[in-house]
């Protein structure tokens, strides 16, 4: 059984100023992986003894950025997708381990405005294929900040948000067809029906306290890991950002 965290700090030493060590020591994870760590190179040193460490930085500094800990040595560790439209932000990083890919990332918000909406659906186009070549050598699990609430059950107010980044028509269908090539969403495999469950709340109107959050945060695995799967937990008892960890355990 192996034990997987993905979490969106937004802002690595902000957390660690506040719950950071804490919470990685705590869920003890055999690969933890972040999202947001909006770091250069240099700026944190963060690698535990007993743990491989990755980093993805942005070339804009302050912003976006990736990291994955795991405490088995990968056989490779790739960075981005290999489109260089989309590999300057930091956002993917993949190792790839004996037996599955592990792919951790950060999706571009659309943004107010939908601003960044047809970029967003570049970047999906060219991820889900870039999943999809990976699955044709091995089982894939990927996981972070998707920037999409899938469904109405996975967002408070669905009908107040539905031309709000991260929860349009087109955000929704893409998130769709990268399900349909394959994947599965592995809190709904288990929980299909479980309402007000989010991983993400607006640091604004006090949503974490009313609970009004969206659920963007995944771990996905491609279908052939089905029967591997053990559970998939939202720890959203969990502070220190305006995301929670997320959790998959899986026999591999």
């Amino acid at each position: 059984m192996i034990k997987l965290i993905s979490w969106n700090v937004n802002g690595l030493r902000a957390v660690m100023k506040n719950n950071f060590t804490e919470v990685f020591g705590s869920l003890d994870a055999d690969i933890f992986c972040l999202q947001e760590t909006k770091l250069q190179g240099g700026q944190i040193n963060f690698c535990p003894d007993n743990r491989y460490c990755y980093w993805n930085y942005a070339e804009k500094k302050g912003y976006s950025g990736t990291a994955v800990f795991t405490k088995e040595k990968p056989v490779n560790v790739f960075y981005g997708i290999g489109i260089d439209e989309h590999d300057h932000e930091g956002r993917v990083i993949t190792l790839e381990f004996e037996k599955y890919y592990f792919v951790c990332v950060y999706t571009p918000n659309s943004q107010d405005g939908l601003k960044r909406l047809d970029y967003r659906m570049r970047w999906e186009e060219d991820f889900c294929l870039y999943l999809e070549n990976l699955k044709k050598a091995k089982p894939v699990i990927v996981c972070g900040d998707m920037n999409v609430a899938a469904n109405e059950i996975d967002i408070k107010n669905p009908k107040s948000n539905i031309h709000n980044a991260g929860f349009t028509k087109e955000e929704r269908d893409k998130f769709a067809l990268l399900i349909k090539s394959g994947f599965i969403d592995t809190f709904r495999y288990f929980y299909p029906d479980k309402k007000d469950i989010y991983s993400w709340w607006s640091y604004r109107f006090k949503a974490r306290e009313r609970n009004a959050g969206w659920r963007i945060d995944y771990f996905l695995v491609s279908s052939d890991l089905k029967t591997a799967l053990n559970d998939a937990v939202i720890h959203d008892n969990i502070y220190g950002s305006d995301h929670c960890p997320i959790e998959l355990t899986v026999n591999l």
